[in-house]
C-alpha cells in the first residue's frame, strides 16, 4: 500500500471521525495540520487532478472564512488559478479532511470514498 497522507484540522469533528476510521482499519498515515501547514498550489492542483473533482469541491463552504469573504458569489467569476491561490493562502478555506494514497484522493469523509482511496 502507498503512503497515506491525511490532511486534517484537529478541531474538526469530521476529521476526528475520519481519523478513527483510518485507525479502525489499521492504516498507517502521515498526519498534517491543514491550518499550520496548508497545501501548496502544486499540491492542490495534484489533489484536484487525482480526485477527479471540480476545484469548487475543495472549498470548505460551511466555514466562517468562506462566508466572510463572500466566496459563494465570487467563485463564479474566478479563474482556476485564482481559486488555487485562494485555497493555498488559508487552510481554513480548504474542505477537510483530504486523504491521499498513491494516485487517489478524497476530500471530506465518506467511508466508501476513503475505502476506494485505500484500495
Amino acid at each position: 500500500m502507498s503512503e497515506v497522507l491525511f490532511l486534517q484540522y484537529p478541531k474538526c469533528g469530521t476529521c476526528r471521525k475520519a481519523k478513527q476510521y483510518l485507525e479502525s482499519k489499521d492504516v498507517s498515515y502521515t498526519e498534517r495540520n491543514i491550518v499550520e501547514n496548508p497545501p501548496t498550489k502544486e499540491e492542490l492542483r495534484s489533489f484536484i487532478e487525482k480526485s477527479g473533482l471540480d476545484i469548487r469541491k475543495f472549498f470548505n463552504t460551511s466555514g466562517q472564512k468562506y462566508r466572510e469573504l463572500g466566496l459563494k458569489d465570487k467563485l463564479k467569476t474566478m479563474t482556476e488559478e485564482e481559486m488555487l491561490e485562494l485555497l493555498a493562502s488559508d487552510g481554513m478555506l480548504v474542505k477537510r479532511p483530504i486523504i491521499q494514497s498513491g494516485d487517489k484522493v478524497t476530500v471530506g469523509f465518506k467511508p466508501e470514498e476513503v475505502d476506494k482511496v485505500l484500495s
